[in-house]
C-alpha cells in the first residue's frame, strides 16, 4: 500500500486543500503514489448535535476537544505502524530531517485541534506527537496538516518526477537554498549575475555556496551557527 496520510478532522471538506493540485495531486489522484483519509471527528461524538468539546478543567475561556471523542476517532483507523501526529502550536518545531523520517514510513496520523487545544489525556495515552509549523497561532490544525503532508509526500520517489531537484532546497544540508533566476536577463533593470551565464559549472556551483552560506547567516542565524559546528565536528573527526 502507498503512503497515506489519515486526517483526523472537523472540517473534512478542507481537504485536499492544495493537496489535490500540481505534482501533488497527479501523484494521489492519477498516479495512486500516495493517499489521503480524512475522518470527521463529529462523528463519533455522543451529543446528539455532534459536540465534541467541553469546558476546561480548572476554568479558562473557550472549549477543548474531549479525549474519548478523539480517542474513539483514532481507534476507528487502522493504524499500521504510522507516525501519530497533532498539530499544535506549541508542538516541536517540524523540521526536514523529520519530514524525512516520516516520508520513509506506512504513513502518517495527523489530528487536528481546534479551540483551546486537545485533552493532554489522549495525545499521552495514545502516543500523539505534538508538531509546529512556525512561531504563530491558527485557528485550527489543517492548514498545518496540508504542510506536514506535502512535505512527506514531494519525498516519495516518482512524485517530483526529479530527485536531483531536492538536492540544494533549503534545509537539506543544514543552509538555505540560493537564489534563483531565468529569463529575461534583465528585468527592470536588474540583471541576471554574471557567473551563471558563464557556463562553467565550478564556478557557479562556487557562487551558490557562497549565497547559501550568505542567506543563512543573514535570515537564520540559529542554522549557521549549527552548520559551523557541525563543521568543527566533521573536521575534528578528521584529525
Amino acid at each position: 500500500m502507498p503512503f497515506t496520510a489519515t486526517v483526523l478532522t472537523m472540517f473534512p471538506d478542507a481537504f485536499p486543500g492544495p493537496l489535490g493540485v500540481s505534482l501533488i495531486g497527479t501523484a494521489w489522484r492519477e498516479q495512486d503514489l500516495w493517499r489521503l483519509e480524512t475522518v470527521d471527528i463529529r462523528g463519533f461524538s455522543n451529543d446528539k448535535r455532534g459536540f465534541l468539546d467541553d469546558t476546561p478543567a480548572g476554568g479558562g475561556p473557550g472549549q477543548v476537544m474531549r479525549a474519548d471523542v478523539i480517542a474513539s476517532a483514532l481507534d476507528s483507523v487502522e493504524r499500521r505502524s504510522r507516525p501519530l501526529l497533532c498539530m499544535s502550536a506549541r508542538g516541536r518545531p517540524l523540521t526536514q530531517a523529520r519530514v524525512k523520517d516520516w516520508a520513509g514510513t506506512p504513513g502518517i496520523i495527523v489530528l487536528c485541534g481546534r479551540f483551546e487545544g486537545v485533552d493532554q489525556r489522549v495525545l499521552d495515552a495514545r502516543g500523539f506527537e505534538e508538531v509546529s509549523v512556525g512561531d504563530a497561532v491558527l485557528a485550527g490544525g489543517e492548514a498545518a496538516a496540508m504542510v506536514v503532508i506535502e512535505a512527506c509526500v514531494r519525498l516519495i520517489p516518482g512524485v517530483l518526477g526529479n530527485a536531483v531537484s531536492t538536492g540544494e532546497e533549503s534545509f537539506e544540508d543544514g543552509l538555505l537554498e540560493h537564489p534563483q533566476f531565468t529569463r529575461p536577463r534583465t528585468f527592470e533593470g536588474l540583471d541576471i549575475p554574471e557567473v551563471l551565464l558563464s557556463g562553467h559549472h565550478g564556478h557557479v556551483a562556487d557562487w551558490r555556496r557562497r549565497q547559501r552560506e550568505d542567506v543563512t547567516r543573514e535570515r537564520r542565524p540559529d542554522l549557521w551557527a549549527l552548520h559551523l559546528a557541525n563543521q568543527q565536528a566533521k573536521a575534528g573527526r578528521k584529525d
